[in-house]
């Protein structure tokens, strides 16, 4: 592919880049590339949606991102994992289908985005969406994102839904309807029990397009510049070193992380920081890698009597096979699942108008992602707060695209995420409580009952809180003059080059970022192609 001149270079082929490869090369017209630096998702643990728990630690899938030292975090590292394979992030995570609050989009147009009201933005989340319960208002059938109902019992999951009504909280059938409060159970981005990535759904049926190429194993050094317009991309392609020209635009995809990463090898991004890691500044935006902006969870376990702990599975042969057989069969069961099946969003004050508190509750327990499940009974109710005011930073510490770069994500800085996250932790504690998930539980293993003060819950939740993967807003759109991108997502002072992932939003969505950001694709697509229509006209 070396040398080669296409229409369109995407990127990145992720959750966002897989929309994007699928819209534009609809048009047989124009040509497009899509540029993945991993290799494609043929790994059958990929397509399994339990897969994720032991997908993302996988470095043949992932690229294995670290955020710290942490000042807050007495210092210590955050393992951030992102996708590095066909579908991207959407190949790796939890499946959750949360789209966040309509007040989100609502704050992103009162910063000045035209076009990203929540009014805005749901026409593109009903068109990427197939809602298994069907058409209606706020959601679409017929889309290439398959959203289904959890395809599990389990009587530890229905106890705390119980509970947490018992709390006071309402319960609800749809996290993505008109009011996001409650308890319920989660939707996730599988289709017949198998999961849903970007890839799956956007790329796969297009993915033999004579217009559209494919392009795996594909590792991007920097953008290629003629003065301020981006004339293409420099990396390395199947191991060798090349370039690949973009007639019209390349479009960075590479999410929070690779996206500003791009961009400051390029020499595009805060000239200080790009003179001290040796790159010549070509634009100084200073706003590349700034406003960086994450989701922090305590994770509380129990171990817990009776039936309904998949732990239990996890230690049993006998149970896995016939696990194993379900899933086959009937395409149900412990292998469906995503990285919660019950979810909750609160508020931690009675004022709020809308939540701030997200819970993910798992009926197994273990001491991280990847790692073995506990040998007793055992569940895991998270908790984290869903706007948080700390802000990151996310810096190249060298000319080598290779290195990884420096990723701050303050957590914990602002006095506001501590007292809300104190807040979900005193809730948890509450729903916990109450019958009937009360009488199942033996003890809290972590960080058990005895941690009780306000200063003993934070520093459990400094020393054991981790991410929940979603790092966004280290590109955002704006006109401040911290802003990367405009409304349209092209980046201010350069022509040819846009960027369309999690790295655009401006403040974070109250929720999981993976449906979010499809829908941020969806929209940049018609962006893309009405530019490039004016630009003809013109």
């Amino acid at each position: 592919m070396t040398g080669q001149t296409f229409d369109y270079v995407i990127v990145g082929a992720g959750s966002a880049g897989c929309v994007l490869a699928n819209r534009l090369s609809d048009d047989p017209r124009v040509t497009v590339a899509l540029i993945e630096a991993g290799g494609r998702d043929t790994n059958p643990w990929i397509h399994i949606p339990a897969g994720y728990y032991r997908n993302i630690t996988n470095p043949k899938l992932t690229w294995q991102f670290g955020s710290g030292p942490e000042p807050e975090l007495g210092g210590r590292m955050v393992n951030w994992p992102r996708g590095r394979v066909l579908g991207g992030s959407s190949a790796i995570n939890g499946l959750l289908y949360v789209r966040g609050q309509a007040e989100d989009y609502d704050v992103w147009r009162q910063l000045g985005n035209a076009g990203w009201s929540f009014r805005d933005c749901l026409p593109y989340f009903k068109r990427a969406e197939n809602q298994q319960r069907g058409a209606d208002d706020l959601h679409g059938v017929g889309g290439p994102l398959s959203v289904e109902d959890v395809r599990m019992e389990n009587p530890l999951c229905d106890a705390f839904v119980k509970s947490a009504v018992a709390a006071g909280i309402p319960f609800t059938r749809d996290f993505n309807g008109a009011s996001q409060e409650g308890v319920g159970y989660f939707q996730l981005t599988n289709k017949n029990g198998r999961r849903c990535s970007t890839a799956v759904g956007y790329l796969h049926p297009v993915q033999t397009r004579a217009n559209l190429a494919v392009i795996t194993h594909g590792e991007i050094a920097s953008l290629t510049l003629d003065g301020r317009r981006v004339t293409g991309v420099r990396g390395t392609f199947g191991g060798k070193p090349g370039t690949i020209i973009a007639r019209r635009e390349v479009v960075l995809a590479a999410g929070a992380i690779g996206s500003p990463q791009i961009l400051q090898l390029s020499g595009i991004g805060p000239g200080a920081a790009l003179t001290a890691a040796g790159v010549a500044v070509r634009h100084d935006l200073p706003g590349v890698g700034e406003n960086l902006q994450d989701h922090y969870q305590a994770r509380f376990v129990y171990r817990c009597r009776g039936e309904g702990s998949l732990n239990d599975i996890w230690h049993s042969k006998l149970k896995q096979l016939r696990v194993g057989l379900d899933y086959v069969f009937n395409r149900r069961g412990l292998l469906t699942i995503g990285a919660g099946v019950v979810g909750i969003f609160a508020k931690s004050r009675p004022e709020l108008e809308t939540p701030d508190i997200q819970f993910h509750f798992m009926p197994l327990s273990a001491e991280g992602p990847g790692q073995g499940l506990h040998p007793f009974p055992g569940v895991i109710s998270s908790v984290c707060q869903l706007r948080p005011e700390s802000r990151g930073t996310l810096k190249i510490a060298s000319a080598d695209p290779k290195a990884p770069p420096a990723i701050v994500s303050n957590y914990l800085a602002a006095e506001a995420d501590r007292r809300v996250l104190l807040d979900a932790m005193r809730l948890n504690r509450k729903i916990v409580a109450q019958q009937p998930f009360a009488d199942m539980v033996v003890a809290e293993h972590v960080p058990g009952f005895d941690v009780e003060s306000d200063a003993a819950l934070m520093a459990f939740a400094r020393a054991k809180g981790t991410t929940i993967f979603h790092p966004c807003g280290t590109a955002k759109m704006g006109r401040d003059p911290l802003a990367v991108v405009d409304e349209r997502l092209r980046v201010h002072g350069l022509d040819g080059v846009r960027v369309v992932d999690a790295s655009i939003m401006p403040t974070m969505i109250s929720g999981n970022t993976n449906a979010p950001v499809v829908m941020i694709a969806e929209k940049a697509s018609d962006m893309i192609i009405e530019d490039a229509k004016a630009r003809v006209a013109a």
